[in-house]
């Protein structure tokens, strides 16, 4: 098939030179031209827009008489105007004794063609005026305007309504340019009706209702359509078969696409461009990415829109360094690239941090500034955003004349990236001053730039913004307000937001897993997460590691099991974060042999394991085990870090080995060059003060190189308490309330320090203050999981619905408790 093509191609291009050497021999030894070969010659003239060529022809067939021929006239419009020079196309047509419609027609297509619709238009008043019916040809030029964008859709109703009446609404071509009118104007339904109103229908009626499904994103029904030709009988066609191919890779129908494929080879345009560039679209969207490659390299001329397919491809599948060569590869084969090209490039490489790269494409586009639109400056600006050179950025969009949508979310997303909130706030409202109606992107990126400045009076704002324009339904909308509200403290709130959105993804299932698991709320967001499974979806690292931190704060056990047993009965694979999540929570709730069992188990270990274990181990007194892991990741050549020794130290603390502690801490600072952080401090200060070494700790705590915190003197105070030692334990009290703590936990260990060590004056002069400052003492709690539900009990709370019940069993318990022998004198 390639060979038959390729001979084509030969022949095509040794009758062009044919003719070339026909018209040289013509023009220098006076061979006589007839007006069956002029037209041809000025086709070819107009095809490859060889303006130079086609004015000695001209020149020519004035010497020979041939300039009042209808036909060749008309030849020489089209000339003229697909190059661009209209004065010359009007000067033939002036020159014209006679007009039929066909020259017409070549002037009304000239003017159309160089979008010049009103004075196209006008020429065709003027063909009226001369009394010249406007012809099918003429109208199908007028659609074709229509669905170019130059005319509207008004036009193309008046050009309906001529054909029906003038009963012309049999031909063919007339027909299907009407219907890829009415499909490019959104009104595909009336192009429906007319090819349902056509009992003859032709292949290219049928390539033009299913383009038209096509391009308004009516995916199924094209497939419908495609398979209802295939019954009637007639052949695929290239067009056809690319836009059914788009079709299957929207609706993920690549089996039905496959098909599509082989029926292509069959066909013999297997090679085509645009079905090529489909093909690739396809496999790539299901991540065969072999079969995309081997049939972009199976392609011998490679255009621009094919090598597009494939770094799109690339891009897509997360393969940009890939993307990138095949950037350079379409470059060494000198193909130019276009602003699709530099837009997948500019992408390629911000996902693999490949600056430099990018800013060649940056300077290749300052040398070919026609490649310079709006996407790619958007492109530009965001990776210029997201390696932080935020001074860049702004003046690359300075430097754009006209902004849109695109342009202005890349901006904001950027400064919200970079943590310059107030910018983008700036932007943001100078935008909406403007005019601009704020898209998806832009509301939810200020949402979230809201949550993270606890800006909730304006989160509200945009809040009701959204609802005005619609974009509330957006999933990234919504996700972006239900943390908001969720991280507010207003879990009720992101429900009902939750509840609001209609097509609902997994980032919005886990923006409300999250967010109840923010708020405590164990029960809910282990429903959520059972919500994401009985819609039809799975759950990825982001829902699991959610709704494992309420079941390990609660040390909910057999919430934490059943969780776990259902991502193995549905073979669900636990990375190295849902790994640790499940490390950690069998460890918070004192299951150690489950966390050792899927610690050995997992294929690869991070730091964060290593730390889970560790932290884990010495929580529960295992030092030892701990101190072998922390000695055991340093032997795999795994380098420790704050967090590592703040756990190995902790443990440590726990088990009273002060020696290994401070070997430990002396480590962390002399060998790993790690600079102590006020975790690090207090570890030591309450590793000194459990083994009763408060001297030290005292010094050490006045030996610190910055300004001890309310964490420091509270491991202080509590082991002065512990040990009882009176004055120290004044100094950690006083420097505690000169702190003035905004919390009462602070002044509730001082006053227990006073009660116990009898210094009831100061306990009362305190408490004083605490009321004098509106400080009252916040209850403890404590829960306990009962039938697969956690029970939470506040001190001196009675509203719980079992404390009737528990009291009961209590005075149960006492009352049996004295009928037994010398329990009285216990």
């Amino acid at each position: 098939m390639f060979t038959a093509l390729l001979r084509l191609h030969t022949l095509h291009f040794s009758f062009l030179a044919g003719e070339l050497r026909l018209f040289h021999l013509t023009a220098h030894y006076s061979f006589k031209l007839n007006k069956f070969t002029v037209p041809s010659l000025l086709r070819n003239c107009s095809s490859r827009l060889d303006i130079s060529h086609g004015k000695r022809i001209h020149a020519i067939i004035f010497q020979l008489g041939l300039h009042s021929d209808l036909y060749i006239a008309s030849s020489l419009i089209v000339l003229y105007s697909k190059c661009g020079h209209l004065s010359d196309a009007n000067h033939v047509f002036d020159q014209m004794p006679q007009r039929d419609a066909t020259v017409w027609n070549s002037m009304v297509g000239g003017y159309f063609h160089q979008q010049h619709y009103h004075e196209g238009l006008a020429y065709l008043r003027q063909m009226q005026l001369a009394g010249l019916r406007p012809d099918c040809h003429s109208l199908t030029i007028l659609l074709k305007a229509c669905s170019d964008g130059g005319l509207g859709l008004e036009q193309g109703e008046q050009v309906h309504g001529f054909l029906v009446r003038n009963a012309l609404d049999h031909d063919t071509f007339a027909l299907t340019a009407l219907m890829h009118a009415y499909s490019r104007t959104g009104k595909v339904s009336r192009a429906c009706k007319v090819f349902d109103g056509v009992f003859d229908k032709s292949i290219s009626m049928w390539n033009a209702v299913i383009s038209g499904l096509c391009y308004n994103g009516l995916w199924d029904r094209s497939l419908e359509l495609f398979v209802l030709m295939m019954f009637e009988g007639f052949e695929v066609q290239s067009e056809t078969a690319s836009c059914v191919l788009v079709a299957c890779t929207m609706v993920d129908a690549s089996g039905f696409g496959q098909g599509v494929h082989c029926s292509a080879i069959k066909m013999g345009f297997d090679l085509d461009s645009y079905v090529c560039s489909s093909l690739i679209s396809l496999y790539a969207n299901v991540g065969l990415m072999v079969e995309a490659f081997r049939l972009f390299d199976s392609v011998p001329s490679k255009e621009v829109q094919l090598w597009n397919s494939m770094i799109s491809a690339f891009f897509s599948n997360s393969c940009a360094s890939e993307a990138l060569d095949a950037y350079n590869q379409m470059r060494a084969s000198n193909v130019k690239p276009d602003s699709i090209t530099i837009t997948n490039v500019i992408s390629a490489c911000s996902l693999v941090g490949q600056w430099k790269f990018g800013r060649k494409i940056h300077g290749l586009l300052i040398k070919m500034p026609e490649l310079s639109t709006m996407v790619v400056q958007s492109s530009l600006i965001s990776m210029y955003m997201r390696i932080g050179d935020v001074y860049d950025g702004i003046i690359l969009f300075n430097s754009v004349k006209e902004r849109d949508v695109v342009l202005l979310s890349s901006m904001i997303t950027g400064f919200c990236q970079n943590k310059h909130y107030d910018h983008a706030f700036q932007m943001f409202s100078q935008f909406c001053a403007e005019g601009f109606i704020p898209d998806s992107g832009i509301i939810a990126s200020i949402v979230s730039a809201c949550t993270t400045m606890d800006w909730l009076q304006l989160g509200y704002e945009i809040h009701s913004l959204a609802i005005k324009n619609g974009t509330i339904c957006d999933p990234f909308v919504g996700s972006a307000l239900i943390c908001m509200y969720s991280k507010c403290g207003f879990p009720l709130s992101a429900a009902s937001i939750f509840c609001a959105i209609a097509k609902k993804n997994l980032v919005v299932w886990n923006s409300l897993i999250s967010g109840y698991s923010h708020n405590g709320l164990l029960d809910e967001s282990i429903n959520a997460f059972a919500g994401i499974a009985q819609n039809g979806l799975l759950p990825d690292s982001v829902s699991i590691t959610s709704v494992l931190v309420p079941v390990s704060i609660f040390a909910a056990l057999a919430k934490g099991k059943m969780i776990h047993g259902y991502l193995m009965r549905n073979g669900i694979f636990c990375d190295e974060i849902v790994g640790n999540s499940f490390i950690d929570m069998y460890m918070k709730c004192g299951c150690l042999r489950y966390a050792q069992l899927i610690f050995d188990r997992l294929p690869v270990r991070n730091l964060v394991t290593w730390n889970t274990m560790i932290a884990g181990y010495g929580s529960h007194g295992h030092c030892l085990k701990a101190i072998n892991l922390f000695d055991e990741m340093q032997q795999l050549k795994i380098i420790p870090d704050g967090t590592s020794f703040l756990s190995i130290i902790s443990s440590c603390s726990h088990s009273g080995l002060v020696e290994e502690g401070r070997k430990l801490y002396d480590s962390m600072i002399n060998c790993y060059r790690i600079k102590p952080a006020m975790e690090h401090y207090a570890n030591m200060v309450d590793l000194l003060g459990r083994a009763g070494c408060l001297d030290e700790a005292y010094c050490f705590i006045k030996d610190m190189p910055v300004e001890p915190d309310q964490s420091i003197w509270l491991c202080f105070l509590s082991a002065c308490r512990s040990h009882r030692v009176l004055h120290l334990g004044e100094i950690a009290s006083g420097r505690l309330i000169k702190g003035k703590p905004q919390e009462s936990g602070s002044y509730s260990q001082v006053l227990n320090f006073y009660g116990e060590m009898g210094l009831r004056e100061k306990a009362a002069s305190l408490r004083v203050q605490m009321k004098e400052a509106g400080m009252p003492k916040n209850p403890g709690c404590s829960w306990i999981e009962v039938v697969d539900k956690v029970q939470v009990f506040n001190s001196g709370d009675s509203s719980s619905a079992l404390t009737t019940e528990i009291h009961a069993s209590l005075r149960s318990l006492k009352r049996n408790m004295k009928l037994v022998e010398g329990f009285e004198s216990l």
